[in-house]
């Protein structure tokens, strides 16, 4: 009999999701930094044995929103309670329980099975998690409560088996080759993006959307044309860096990680270019592949 079932990652941003994503399906899917708000999509990696097929998905880190990109990303996030066959919702031990308790609220009117994965639980003592397992047992009394480390893998095992568990009865809705939903356009887009949110701050990071222009591919090597967009010239000019020097280190350790990543040698081009305001506006959203209301 084989098993198959989507399974979906959701929770407040920075406790760990997208390092837990890349744990479970054994595939470096989402990028994972230590700023909040890195992961904008929502994010299949999908597991395959012989005998089933894992759809993992994960989300943006539910947030209020502040301005039409956010709105979008919480969009991401809620449509993972409406598929889901079994969720996995990721806290840690230094958020506080009933952050947004509106979404909270959500989860614990779901009939399919939640697991709460109480990560990080390396930077707390034992009489302070088992408090902490109480308070999420009032919150979410239908929920399974397990205390995880995603960065130390502690107990990722045994979260994997508690959803070979819990997954239904179907045959596989991808082909078994398949591991992720998303062309390669999206990954080189989300490595520079990565290595933008690693080595610049405050708003810099936030206001870039990264488009690939052109991807050509032959046998040994990729030819890539990217385009950074930004929304201030400001931007722009801290992005490019004195003398280019900046936008150069983005460049380069972008290619080492894309040449890991598709095994082949890269030559890559990125260019700066401002595109006011796009995270408010919502036919740049459209463009750059986010849901609107439009």
């Amino acid at each position: 009999m084989h098993k198959a079932g989507f399974v979906n990652i959701v929770g407040n941003p920075n406790v760990g999701k997208s390092t837990l994503m890349n744990e479970l399906v054994g595939e470096r899917v989402s990028i994972a930094t230590f700023k909040a708000q890195t992961t904008r999509h929502r994010i299949m990696g999908i597991y395959n044995t012989d005998e089933m097929q894992i759809v993992f998905s994960d989300t943006p880190g539910v947030l209020k929103p502040g301005y039409k990109l956010q709105e979008s990303m919480l969009a991401f996030s809620t449509s993972a309670l409406v598929d889901a066959d079994i969720l996995l919702y990721v806290t840690d031990v230094v958020e506080t329980p009933d952050k947004h308790s509106d979404f909270i609220g959500k989860v614990a009117r779901m009939q399919t099975p939640v697991l709460v994965l109480i990560n990080k639980i390396d930077l707390t003592d034992e009489p302070a998690l088992i408090a902490l397992v109480e308070r999420w047992r009032e919150l979410l009394p239908g929920a399974e409560i397990i205390p995880i480390s995603a960065l130390t893998k502690f107990n990722v095992d045994y979260v994997m088996k508690r959803v070979e568990a819990l997954l239904p009865p179907t045959p596989p809705y991808f082909g078994k080759d398949q591991w992720t939903d998303r062309p390669a356009r999206f990954f080189v887009s989300e490595i520079i993006r990565e290595k933008i949110l690693l080595h610049y701050e405050k708003e810099v990071p936030y206001a870039v959307e990264v488009v690939v222009e052109q991807f050509k591919e032959d046998a040994r090597k990729i030819h890539i044309h990217t385009v950074i967009y930004v929304e201030r010239d400001s931007q722009k000019g801290i992005l490019i860096g004195a003398q280019g020097k900046a936008l150069k280190r983005v460049a380069t350790e972008a290619r080492v990680d894309l040449e890991k990543f598709f095994g082949k040698t890269i030559y890559l081009e990125t260019y700066v270019k401002v595109d006011k305001d796009w995270r408010s506006s919502d036919k740049a959203l459209r463009n750059f592949g986010y849901q609107t209301d439009k």
